[in-house]
């Protein structure tokens, strides 16, 4: 920090030491615990028994800023000596394997990993037999100093987090120097979608000036209204246009993705809702003080009267315009207010749902509502109608049944459904899936996990986050409940226990249960994914349940690569030598970040499958690269997980096996730093970089600006 941010820091931590210490001016240790929020205790005591220098079992101001000052302006030798006092649990001068191991636990539990004692101890003796270079049965300070020179990058950064638990918030603020928006990369990287934009707000102010100077003759407030009204015209049809799924897959296949941004077509189809909602509003405004100038002007009719009744007649049928305006004003409101992120993304997903079905009645309302519409409304309602029709038999065709299901951590359900003969679809396609079981009438999307070429089954892996999610996961375990249940009690009459207890334990592990549940499915339709195959070097980012899209594009992928293996009989990777045109790549790196350690249980399967695929080095790199991230555990720089991270570390190279996960690819702590992600890939030179992200929208901001940083194109799965 500066000398400013030092000062302005000490001032803050004074104000929050008073603030807790109260009128004896000394804090505690349970209002140290308090003040440092750890969840794990060990740790708050180890420093709060090293920063209490007089042994009063209190903590001064001055004690603590001493401390404090000694963590962030001491020396390296400063800092390590006070991380091995943490680690001296008996202030012996040296740290045994029991001290070690205390440290160690202690360690999983900030990190919220959860390893068996065994694991524990293998990681304990893997850290304790590096470190005691003598063989002594113990640690110097002096063997940790050089135990840790062996990891760099934890000496480059180690930053003793004691300060840090305490920092203001104003302090992790990151001044931006130039607004993204205004940065010569975004409109380069976004240029399709600018352009698209500029002209649909253009074709939107010609046909408000083109209507305003038609309707001249009728006074101000008529001629906002009428042009309102023709942009409404624009908007409600194009609206839909951007939901036609089948269209636009279709069109992905062409070259018309290359110059319409189609896969922007739910962000716009957004704004287009807004641009209804705004110009619906001011539509309703202007007539509604036209109507009141009309009824001072003449006295034929009240203002109520105009807005309510059918009376003064206006309107192509039965003068219903301004009744059914009303109602429509008050629909697209609904809908817009139900298609909110808060509603969506906070577990009500069906409020969206249903209100959205209420565009069959805006659409009737419409054509009843405006003369004119109708023309605007005729070739763009056949295509939906066809759609439909089309999705309808789709669905219907082919019996489809859910024959396995696994329910996962994290409330995650694995759906395997038989696959009809007749359905094809591309790696990263989503569905439409209906259960009758769990709702008669609810469609929901999901994203197919498993790959084009598993022929008989398709995988669905659902994350509950809603009403409909938490019905389905909990239905199927009521029903492995009843299964387990009903196998303890055949197995006790036939007095078999020790078959049961063998047969129920391997029930609980494998956690699945087949079953032949009838259900539907609409589909597939194209995602940005499709691109993948187009690119040369591709970066695949999954953020939690994110991973779905690319489970079904990594197993095509190396079910491809190995196809291309076994007939190319050079010496060198095919990849760099041989390119066709259905698929370019020559590189892919996955990332996938979870923030906790049962998360990864989902694909740890498939993704061991791949490893195995490239067992062997290939003479210039590995084709795919994996890149595990937790969240939840705690960086190499933080103190309280540099000893655990090292130990992992050593742990993975000698059993050439991550603890985490089971993979051979080491679990990294922490969120990635994704200037240093993008820098690495831009430095390997495989070709164009294209990044396809699928998570949160809030973590897709970070990645985008990255990614026009870099000059990367960036796709994003909506899901």
């Amino acid at each position: 920090m500066s000398l400013e941010d030092d000062t302005r820091w000490l001032e803050w931590v004074t104000k929050q030491f008073e603030s807790i210490a109260g009128d004896d001016k000394e804090i505690d240790l349970d209002e140290f615990k308090k003040a440092l929020k750890v969840k794990e205790s060990f740790f708050a005591e180890r420093f709060f028994a090293l920063f209490d220098s007089d042994g009063s079992s209190s903590i001064s101001l001055d004690e603590l800023l001493k401390a404090l000052d000694l963590l962030i302006h001491g020396s390296e030798t400063d800092k390590l000596r006070f991380l091995f006092q943490v680690y001296d649990v008996d202030g012996s001068g040296s740290i045994d394997p029991d001290e070690l191991r205390t440290v160690l636990k202690s360690c999983l539990r900030e990190s919220a990993i959860s390893l068996p004692e065994e694991k524990l101890d293998d990681l304990t003796l893997a850290l304790f037999e590096s470190a005691d270079k003598d063989n002594s049965g113990s640690i110097t300070f002096e063997e940790l100093r050089a135990e840790l020179e062996n990891f760099p990058e934890v000496m480059e950064n180690l930053t003793i987090s004691a300060a840090n638990w305490l920092k203001p918030p104003y302090l992790e603020q990151k001044k931006r120097k130039t607004p993204r928006y205004l940065t010569r990369a975004y409109w380069h990287n976004n240029s399709r979608k600018l352009l698209f934009i500029c002209l649909y707000t253009l074709l939107n102010m010609l046909l408000f000036i083109i209507a305003m100077l038609k309707n001249s003759h009728g006074g101000p407030w008529f001629m906002v209204a009428k042009a309102c009204g023709q942009c409404l015209n624009l908007n409600c049809t194009f609206v839909i246009v951007l939901m036609l799924r089948r269209c636009l897959t279709w069109l992905r296949a062409t070259w018309v993705v290359r110059v319409l941004p189609l896969d922007q077509n739910i962000l716009l189809h957004q704004i287009v809702g807004y641009a209804i909602l705004i110009f619906t509003t001011v539509h309703t405004g202007a007539h509604v003080m036209n109507f009141a100038r009309m009824s001072q002007n003449d006295g034929k009719y009240q203002l109520w009267e105009y807005l309510f009744t059918i009376r003064p007649g206006i309107g192509w049928v039965n003068g219903t315009a301004s009744i059914t305006g009303m109602v429509l004003q008050v629909l697209i409101c609904l809908m817009v207010v139900c298609s909110s992120t808060f509603v969506r993304r906070s577990g009500h997903f069906e409020v969206f749902y249903w209100s959205h079905l209420s565009y069959v009645w805006v659409l009737a309302l419409l054509i009843v509502h405006c003369a004119n519409f109708w023309k605007w409304f005729v070739a763009p309602g056949i295509a939906f109608l066809i759609e439909k029709l089309v999705g309808i038999a789709v669905s219907r065709i082919g019996g489809l049944y859910i024959v396995e299901v696994n329910l996962l951590p994290s409330k995650v359900t694995h759906l395997v459904i038989k696959r009809p003969p007749f359905f094809h679809f591309k790696p990263g396609d989503y569905v439409y899936i209906n259960i009758p079981v769990i709702a008669k009438y609810e469609w929901h999307p999901f994203t197919i996990s498993s790959a084009p070429e598993q022929q008989d089954i398709l995988w669905l892996h659902v994350r509950s986050m809603g009403q409909w999610t938490n019905r389905l996961y909990e239905y199927f375990r009521e029903l492995e409940s009843q299964a387990i249940s009903k196998k303890r009690l055949t197995a006790s009459l036939r007095n078999r226990q020790h078959q049961r207890r063998a047969q129920l334990s391997a029930k609980l592990s494998e956690n699945h249960r087949y079953c032949n549940i009838k259900c539907y499915v609409d589909g597939p339709f194209g995602t940005p994914t499709r691109q993948i195959f187009m690119s040369e070097h591709a970066v695949l980012i999954g953020a939690g349940i994110g991973i779905t899209p690319f489970a079904s594009i990594l197993q095509s992928i190396m079910c491809r690569y190995r196809m291309r293996k076994q007939n190319s009989n050079c010496n060198y990777s095919w990849c760099e030598t041989i390119k066709d045109d259905e698929m370019k790549l020559r590189k892919v790196d996955f990332i996938w970040i979870n923030r906790d350690q049962k998360s990864f249980e989902w694909f740890v399967s498939l993704l061991t499958k791949l490893e195995m695929d490239q067992a062997d080095e290939e003479p210039k790199g590995r084709f795919l690269e994996m890149h595990m991230y937790m969240t939840s555990a705690l960086s190499k720089n933080d103190m309280k997980a540099i000893g655990l991270q090292m130990a992992l570390d050593l742990l993975a190279k000698k059993e050439k096996r991550d603890s985490i996960t089971g993979l051979r690819t080491r679990t990294q702590p922490g969120r990635p730093d994704w200037a240093k992600v993008f820098q690495k890939v831009s430095e390997e030179k495989k070709g164009k970089v294209h990044v396809f992200y699928c998570g949160s929208s809030a973590l897709a901001k970070v990645i985008k600006a990255q990614c026009e940083h870099f000059g990367f194109n960036f796709y994003k799965e909506n899901f």
